[in-house]
């Protein structure tokens, strides 16, 4: 649904390139009391989650997952912790692998579709505290994840999760790509995102060239490149195309059984409009699409340059901490 009066861009960030990069410049980065946590996979790998020293016992719990090459560290992930715990909501901030400061053990990285470690790790909270409701939220590529967890799962993800939010997910991975790819801008996001990954390469480049064509990997340009020449190999994909196609939330939310809240912005510039999924958000009583015309990517700033407010952070964790209090678990 659109409703133009939960948020309207101020004069001064009005415009999906200003929300977005403005965002990115003005977002606080809150001091966080956490203590880091080493969870060993099944195939020998390894995630670090970092948890909120918030001490209410059997308090919710929410997953926090970050976006493409963005960590427990960024911005938008410190500030919906910062939310939560004030809530009375603990927090574990999961990095993907690779994503901690220090490479994985194992060959490939995370991406978009891989959701083995957030149900390793809701599987694990489960267990731990059982009488505590527990929730997501997924920023961007972690939306993604998210939304293909539940998605994929026998029961709709009931069993993971409680509640969930995300925010500006590409729904649409190909989509995604080419508007990046086709757009001025679009491809300066690329670059940023692409400056990061090619470090994330080199941290395994002798490993790499047992299993790759590392000649191909030296003429990647753009992310679909990339995926092309590292991703889809690397995880079982027959190409780029193929892991779009596989891993974009759309094909899963018909499934979610999970109270979800999409926010998300019609100028996002890494989805074009027609992407957005509203006829499966209408089809589907477990997901509400919160559609604004304006925030950008990962942006919703408001107030003013020397006080900004960060509307979808706010939304997305009173929504949490509504739904996950109204839960009793016995």
């Amino acid at each position: 649904m659109i409703n133009p009066e939960i948020f309207q861009a101020p004069t001064w960030a009005r415009g999906p390139h200003q929300q977005t990069i403005l965002a990115r410049m003005l977002r606080p980065a809150p001091p966080i009391r956490s203590v880091r946590e080493r969870i060993e996979t099944p195939d020998d790998d390894f995630v670090d989650i970092d948890w909120s020293t918030l001490n209410v016992s059997d308090a919710p719990i929410v997953i926090v997952l970050h976006g493409l090459e963005g960590s427990s560290h960024s911005k938008y992930v410190r500030n919906v912790c910062r939310e939560l715990n004030a809530l009375g909501v603990r927090t574990l901030a999961m990095n993907f692998r690779g994503c901690s400061g220090e490479p994985n053990r194992a060959l490939p990285y995370y991406h978009s579709g891989d959701t083995r470690d957030l149900i390793l790790i809701a599987g694990m909270l489960r267990e731990r505290h059982p009488r505590a409701s527990i929730g997501a939220m997924g920023f961007s590529l972690g939306g993604n994840v998210l939304l293909k967890a539940m998605g994929e799962s026998i029961d709709g993800g009931q069993a993971l999760f409680d509640a969930a939010a995300v925010m500006s997910v590409p729904y649409d991975l190909a989509a995604s790509s080419a508007l990046l790819q086709s757009t001025h801008m679009g491809r300066i996001y690329s670059e940023y995102f692409m400056r990061s990954l090619r470090r994330k390469v080199l941290w395994k480049q002798n490993q790499l060239a047992q299993v790759l064509d590392m000649a191909a990997i030296a003429r990647v340009r753009s992310i679909e490149d990339l995926d092309e020449a590292v991703t889809a190999p690397l995880n079982g994909f027959n190409s780029a195309g193929d892991y779009y196609t596989q891993c974009s939330s759309t094909t899963f939310l018909a499934e979610v059984r999970v109270p979800t809240l999409m926010l998300h912005s019609e100028d996002d510039p890494f989805l074009p409009s027609d992407a957005i999924p509203h006829r499966e958000a209408e089809r589907n009583p477990a997901l509400r699409l919160l559609l604004t015309p304006s925030g950008g990517h990962v942006g919703f700033i408001g107030g003013t340059p020397w006080a900004p407010e960060f509307w979808g952070e706010i939304v997305a964790a009173r929504f949490l901490a509504h739904r996950l209090k109204s839960c009793h678990r016995e």
